[in-house]
C-alpha cells in the first residue's frame, strides 16, 4: 500500500473519530497524542500534520477518499471507519450521516456497506447484551491477577488476528475484567461507569481502537488491496503490545481503585496507569509464545461467547 494510500486511510479514520464531535477533550487529546506517536514511527506520512488538516478542515472526506483507486482500499476504508464509530458504543446520529458521506465518497453501494457493517455489529451488539450479574464480594488477589493477565493475554492475541471484528473485541473484553474487578470488591457497575473509569485512566474507548489500526497500518500489517490481507502473523509485536500492555495495566489500576475504595482522583488515576505501563510492554515478550499459541486457535464462535461472558478467559 503506498504512503498516498495510507495517509488517506488515517484520515478518514480520524474524520470517523471526530464524527460526534468528540466533546470530551480528553479523547481529543489522546487522538492527538495518537497522531504524535505514530507519526514517530513513519516520518514520511507526517501524522502530527496529518491530525491538524482533518481537525482544521483542510482535508475533506471527500479528497481522502478520492485517493483510494482500489475496490479493496474503499471497502477497507469503510470498514476502519464504521470500526472507530462503534468503538464507544452504537453508532449515533451523528456518526451514521457520516458514514452515509464516506459510503458516497468512496462509491460504494449499499449492499457493499451494508455487508462491511454486517461483520463488524455482532460484536458490539454481543458486548452491549452480556449480562452484569449483582456484585458478590469475593476478594482473592491471585484469581484477580489471574484474570488480568489471561484478558491481556486474549486481546494480544485478538490484535493478531486480521479480521477488524477481533480488534473490535477488545474494548469490550476491557470492560468485562473491570467489572469483574469492581464485582469481586462488592462494587455495583454498569458499562457507563466502567467506560468513564477506562476514560479516566486515559485509555480513550475511540483512540485506543485508533491506535490498534494507525500502528497496524503504517506497519503494512493490516494493509487490504484488491480484497487480499497481506503481512506476517509475527510481525505484529507493536500493536500485539499495545493491546496486552493497555490491558495489563488497566487490570492492575483497576485493582487498586476499587480496592481503595475509588479515592484515586483522575490525575491519580492516569499516573499509575502510565506507570505500569512500561513494565507491561515489556511483559509482552516473555508471554509472546503464549499470545501466538492462542491466536490460533481463536475463531468467531469462540470470541463471541467470550465477550458475551459465556465462558472464561
Amino acid at each position: 500500500m503506498t504512503p498516498q494510500a495510507q495517509r488517506a486511510l488515517l484520515a478518514l479514520s480520524l474524520h470517523a473519530a471526530f464524527a460526534d464531535g468528540v466533546k470530551d477533550d480528553r479523547e481529543r487529546e489522546a487522538v492527538r497524542g495518537i497522531a504524535d506517536s505514530i507519526g514517530n514511527d513513519d516520518t514520511r506520512l507526517n501524522l502530527p500534520r496529518l491530525y491538524q488538516d482533518v481537525l482544521l478542515g483542510r482535508l475533506s472526506v471527500g479528497a481522502a477518499a478520492g485517493e483510494l483507486t482500489a475496490l479493496g482500499e474503499r471497502q477497507y476504508a469503510y470498514e476502519m471507519a464504521v470500526c472507530v464509530c462503534e468503538a464507544d458504543g452504537r453508532i449515533s446520529a451523528s456518526e451514521r450521516q457520516f458514514l452515509n458521506e464516506l459510503r458516497m465518497a468512496l462509491g460504494l453501494d449499499t449492499l457493499q456497506s451494508t455487508a462491511i457493517e454486517g461483520d463488524i455489529g455482532p460484536v458490539v451488539e454481543a458486548a452491549e447484551a452480556a449480562p452484569m450479574p449483582s456484585p458478590t464480594p469475593s476478594i482473592d488477589d491471585e484469581a484477580l491477577d489471574r484474570n488480568i493477565l489471561n484478558t491481556a493475554l486474549l486481546n494480544g492475541a485478538l490484535e493478531l488476528l486480521p479480521q477488524s471484528w477481533a480488534s473490535m473485541a477488545i474494548i469490550p473484553m476491557q470492560i468485562r475484567m473491570v467489572y469483574s474487578i469492581g464485582q469481586a470488591h462488592g462494587v455495583e457497575l454498569d458499562q457507563g461507569h466502567i467506560k468513564e473509569f477506562i476514560a479516566a485512566a486515559g485509555v480513550g474507548l475511540t483512540s485506543q481502537y485508533l491506535e490498534q489500526f494507525g500502528r497496524k497500518l503504517i506497519g503494512g500489517l493490516l494493509g487490504k488491496a484488491a480484497g487480499k490481507t497481506f503481512g506476517k502473523l509475527g510481525g505484529a509485536a507493536t500493536g500485539m503490545a499495545f493491546s496486552f500492555a493497555t490491558t495489563y495495566a488497566l487490570g492492575q489500576v483497576a485493582k487498586r481503585y476499587y480496592a481503595g475504595g475509588r479515592s484515586m482522583s483522575t490525575d491519580m488515576l492516569r499516573d499509575a496507569f502510565q506507570n505500569l505501563l512500561g513494565p507491561a510492554k515489556q511483559m509482552q515478550a516473555q508471554y509472546l509464545p503464549q499470545i501466538e499459541q492462542k491466536a490460533k486457535s481463536l475463531d468467531m464462535n469462540q470470541i463471541m461467547s467470550l465477550v458475551r461472558g459465556q465462558q472464561g478467559v
